[in-house]
């Protein structure tokens, strides 16, 4: 009698990891095919002109794609993840962590800070899927719940842009325990009248959805973003029933109510501008 089989194949339709054209060159579209220049995709906020689709952004381009020139101010730099769990697959934890600090410049998968919007003031969380696909661990946690504190203690609102995979499962528990934490922070947010916004950008998924993500006074997306607790393909191999062409994507989520607007990146700045003054005016 064979052995039962475990299925871990990984999300095809709509990966996270895949979504800009695995095996193209990066600045390929992979919804038309164009071919960009850095510059040229720079200029265009990194969204492909001739179709729309929008190429993933990293954080610190996201930064200043959004915040007021020279004024960003970046908070938490020094925290670093660490392995309590002395973490081995097919390579050690603190390898991977130290080649993605390499590969992206950045301590974690955030970056937090004051900084300005349209000449509103605010705290920026940013996320990077590039760090470890964006994977929410102890850091993580840390720095969103500071990046609240900060807000907090400014009398300001708090933008979050959220690219993820979900939680860390190198940290295990600890790393599901920022789930908890991370959404105590935001009820402190509430408790003290500062108004918070979420931008899901591609994908926004797993632990980070199901917690601080979910929990913005306005909650916005990307067009086309995947946000789902699961992919599609593992939710449509578990029910065993055919799933509507945009299950999990942005536009699903508008129709169902958990998003308030899907906006093309060069709506994204001018929009957070209003929001935070009519957070301003409303205090």
């Amino acid at each position: 009698m064979a052995e039962p089989r475990i299925d871990v194949s990984i999300e095809h339709k709509h990966r996270p990891d895949n979504s800009d054209g695995a095996g193209k060159h990066p600045n390929t579209c992979p919804s038309c095919g164009s071919h960009y220049r850095d510059d040229e995709l720079e200029a265009n906020l990194r969204v492909c002109p001739q179709c729309g689709h929008h190429f993933r952004v990293r954080a610190r381009e996201r930064i200043a794609q959004l915040a007021d020139a020279g004024t960003f101010q970046e908070e938490a730099v020094e925290l670093r993840s660490e392995d309590p769990l002395a973490f081995f697959d097919l390579r050690p934890y603190t390898e991977r962590l130290a080649e993605a600090e390499v590969s992206t410049g950045l301590g974690d998968a955030m970056v937090i800070g004051s900084a300005a919007i349209e000449n509103e003031a605010c705290e920026l969380a940013v996320m990077d899927f590039a760090f470890m696909g964006g994977s929410m661990g102890s850091v993580v946690g840390e720095k969103l719940t500071r990046a609240a504190d900060s807000a907090i203690e400014r009398k300001v609102p708090l933008v979050a842009v959220t690219a993820s995979g979900g939680a860390r499962m190198q940290e295990g528990i600890l790393s599901l325990m920022q789930l908890p934490k991370t959404v105590c922070a935001i009820e402190d947010l509430r408790d003290a009248r500062c108004g918070f916004v979420t931008v899901m950008s591609h994908p926004t998924t797993a632990g980070v959805l199901a917690s601080f993500a979910s929990l913005g006074d306005i909650i916005v997306s990307e067009p086309g973003a995947l946000l789902a607790f699961t992919g599609p393909r593992v939710v449509q191999q578990t029910t065993r029933e055919k799933l509507p062409d945009d299950f999990g994507l942005a536009e699903s989520n508008l129709r169902f109510g958990h998003l308030d607007a899907i906006l093309p990146r060069s709506e994204l700045k001018p929009f957070l501008g209003r929001a935070l003054r009519l957070f301003r005016n409303g205090r």
